[in-house]
């Protein structure tokens, strides 16, 4: 067992910048510049804001999660991925729930990028599989879906395994099932994250910052906690210290 020192506890972070124009998302970006957080772009800021706004922030030297969790039929989903690879992003999901062909057809649509020279770099694609506001009651009498929520986690953990991404988006609760299930080298990628104390909002299932990194996950993506603070980098480097006094299991 590894302790974390503050910069990998740092380069798990993502901060969600989900505000409404670029100059208030810039303005917190320069608050957390340097601290070796992600930027997580969502489509609040991306609609508002366009691809320029990603460009800015890996200007700033952040890495860039573009999560806007693409769900569409598969040949449009393989554009879409195109032109997000061409942003240089780091990182971008789809929803797991488009099925086995449209997540493939990410992964093409990222490789089309790199054949034509269009982007140099090849972004981490991953899956979304439930929404962390997803409680049973939803899962079952509105969405439809029959079982309990980590069996639905589960089952399109695994189908995006094996449509060739890099990871799912899931609650930190079902990480070690997860990597049980997938394996140690498949990414987690975990909101829900709420330090003790703090606002719940609308999450169901949630963990703190300490017990996501004792539970094995890979980024932990953390809005209000850190972007609703008075001094959001305070916020963040109180975080980092709760993490770095637990540790990474892997």
């Amino acid at each position: 067992m590894t302790k974390l020192t503050p910069e990998q506890a740092a380069a798990k972070v993502m901060v969600a910048l989900d505000k409404p124009d670029r100059s208030a998302a810039l303005q917190l970006a320069e608050q957390l510049q340097g601290t070796g957080c992600w930027a997580k772009v969502g489509m609040e800021l991306f609609y508002a804001a366009g691809q320029d706004i990603v460009r800015e922030l890996k200007a700033r030297g952040f890495r860039v999660f573009l999560d806007l969790k693409m769900h569409d039929i598969p040949n449009t989903v393989r554009g879409g991925a195109r032109s997000i690879a061409k942003l240089g992003v780091d990182m971008f999901n789809v929803h797991a729930a488009g099925g086995a062909a449209m997540m493939r057809a990410a992964v093409q649509g990222v490789q089309d990028a790199l054949d034509a020279g269009e982007t140099a770099t090849k972004p981490l694609i991953i899956g979304v599989t439930q929404l962390t506001s997803t409680n049973l009651t939803t899962l079952n009498e509105e969405i439809g879906i029959p079982g309990t929520v980590e069996e639905a986690v589960l089952r399109y953990a695994r189908l995006t395994k094996e449509a060739g991404l890099d990871g799912v988006v899931a609650s930190p609760l079902e990480v070690g099932a997860i990597k049980a299930a997938c394996g140690a080298s498949f990414l987690t990628v975990t909101p829900g994250i709420r330090p003790k104390g703090a606002d719940v909002g609308d999450q169901q299932r949630i963990t703190t910052p300490s017990d996501a990194v004792k539970g094995g996950t890979d980024y932990l993506v953390i809005g209000r906690p850190i972007t609703g603070a008075a001094d959001p980098a305070a916020a963040l480097q109180t975080i980092l210290k709760e993490m770095s006094s637990s540790y990474d299991d892997r």
